[in-house]
């Protein structure tokens, strides 16, 4: 097959911008790139439009995403009245349910009530019945009392720390959980059948497909229950042919256990797999977020003096974690959101056994660093994954988190540029938006959806348009050791690839957000025609 008449854009600039090329593709992969037009008879004309290789999202919940499609969506309810309603509205035969299960809300917003939902509110729904909802940014839940009483049955319960957990002034449990204890709850008692998560799965898959996503690094163990089931249940959904990505998927660990137990159980390892599902990292949470005060601060928070946050394991703990890991074969990802819990991660990734550098271990999130931090994270050769539209509703929040001396480390995209330290994009969906064009335009420009602050917040921490697409193509496939065959338009590569309706180094700014997916294409098919959607 040729594709013939295209603009191919590059972030490195392979190709000249004012020519078009011709694709052969063959197998899969491309096998010639050309310039000029070939005139074979039967080479599909690209009507010289813009080609860019597909987008590899390094961080984010496919399976979450899929069911927050699938199941209740509450991120529209705006008061408590609206979100009983909606419970009852989704669940008809509500008398009928053993759960009540909802995604989104967002209670500091609710007008109606002065206070954050607890386990009593819940009971104006239903007295008896397993009721789970999630906060919009997936750091914190509530869920009923019946479900409260089957929690507290839950050995591992107490082992957990009590920074994560609600109590009242009596010493009451609220019913309301933070950050681990959220994914401790999901995985203890919440467990998903093989067909719920694949048609869960089915119905993210088009949402990656019209936003040009080809590849996707996935952390979901914890909304199913085991990585069994979620392995099972995406290569069912490979076998079925509607699996148009490649998936890899990481399991989150609880504690060495749960890692000795995956080594044991699990005879792939990182990057090992099918030819659409493969093994991704040892996932390890450090901290938890700065909205909550619970990410691993160095000092304390300028709107919570008393307070630095928490970091979730001792650091001889962490140590063992990362080697066993390291010495089995496997890439790890460590959340470290606040710049304690990232320097006990580069502890970690500093002991020789870790193999940073050969295995690219990752920190996701890094939000606050320091110039320490930058110089130690550019010799060790971690990763960094982060999430640009994150800092569009965040960024008039970062002086109450951060002292002042330290928010030009906050977000500091081009710092870690400056010292040699790779970085991606990633959307963090359901979280932030799956679509790769909305963290460029956060990347690029760091202002909200109003264009606010004038000028960018922390201007000098923008990407350039380049920069910004290599990190959600180039950058991603060296995580996935492949790049030598992926995320690039270049004879040999595997041919994932989209068509934009413009070309983005030639695009305002301010207005990258006009960019859309007109076609995209995984190992040579199309199955993305905005045409047709």
């Amino acid at each position: 097959m040729i594709i013939e008449n295209v603009r191919i854009y590059s972030p490195d600039r392979l190709y000249n911008p004012d020519k078009t090329y011709s694709l052969h593709i063959e197998d899969g992969v491309f096998t010639k790139v050309q310039e000029g037009s070939t005139g074979e008879i039967g080479a599909i004309d690209g009507e010289g439009r813009t080609v860019a290789a597909g987008f590899i999202d390094s961080h984010m919940h496919l399976l979450r995403y899929g069911l927050l499609k699938k199941e209740l969506d509450l991120t529209e309810v705006t008061s408590w009245e609206d979100m009983k309603q909606e419970v009852e509205k989704h669940y008809t035969s509500i008398e009928d349910k053993n759960w009540i299960f909802g995604k989104g809300f967002d209670d500091a917003k609710f007008k109606d009530i002065d206070h954050l939902l607890t386990s009593e509110d819940l009971n104006e729904i239903d007295v008896n019945k397993h009721m789970y909802f999630m906060h919009h940014d997936q750091h914190e839940c509530v869920i009923s009392n019946k479900l409260l009483k089957k929690l507290e049955e839950e050995e591992d319960f107490y082992k957990q720390p009590e920074v994560f957990k609600e109590r009242d002034q009596e010493g009451n449990l609220t019913g309301r959980f933070k950050d681990t204890m959220v994914h401790f709850i999901n995985y203890h008692l919440w467990e998903r059948s093989i067909e719920d998560t694949k048609k869960a799965l089915c119905e993210a898959i088009p949402f990656l497909l019209q936003n040009g996503v080809t590849s996707v690094h996935s952390d979901d163990r914890s909304f199913v229950g085991s990585y069994k089931t979620l392995w099972d249940a995406y290569e069912q959904v490979e076998a079925q042919g509607d699996l148009h990505i490649e998936a890899f998927l990481h399991h989150y660990v609880y504690d060495e256990k749960d890692l000795d137990d995956f080594i044991r159980d699990m005879s792939f390892r990182t990057g090992e797999g099918t030819n659409h599902v493969k093994v991704g990292s040892i996932k390890i949470f450090l901290d938890g977020t700065q909205r909550l005060h619970t990410a691993a601060m160095r000092q304390p928070y300028p709107d919570a003096p008393e307070t630095t946050g928490q970091l979730i394991y001792p650091q001889e703990d962490l140590n063992r974690m990362v080697r066993k890991a390291s010495e089995a074969g496997m890439q790890v990802a460590m959340h470290a959101l606040g710049d304690r819990a990232v320097e006990s991660a580069l502890i970690a990734l500093e002991q020789e056994e870790a193999n940073t550098h050969q295995l690219r271990h990752r920190i996701i999130h890094a939000q606050t660093l320091g110039e320490d931090l930058l110089e130690r994270l550019g010799e060790v050769g971690a990763y960094i994954e982060t999430q640009p539209t994150f800092l569009m509703a965040e960024w008039d929040k970062k002086g109450k988190w951060s002292p002042e001396e330290l928010l030009p480390y906050c977000d500091s995209f081009k710092k870690m540029l400056t010292h040699q330290i790779p970085i991606t994009l990633s959307s963090d969906a359901p979280i932030g938006s799956i679509n790769p064009i909305d963290s460029v335009f956060a990347a690029v420009n760091r202002v909200d959806d109003n264009h606010n602050p004038k000028g960018g917040w922390m201007p000098q921490e923008k990407l350039t348009i380049d920069e910004s697409f290599k990190a959600f193509s180039e950058t991603p496939a060296h995580l996935e050791f492949q790049e030598q065959r992926k995320g690039q338009i270049k004879e040999g590569y595997q041919a994932d690839f989209v068509f934009l309706n413009k070309f983005p180094s030639e695009t305002d700014p301010l207005q990258l957000r006009s960019i859309t997916v007109e076609e995209t294409w995984t190992k040579g098919t199309c199955v993305y025609n905005r045409k047709d959607s």
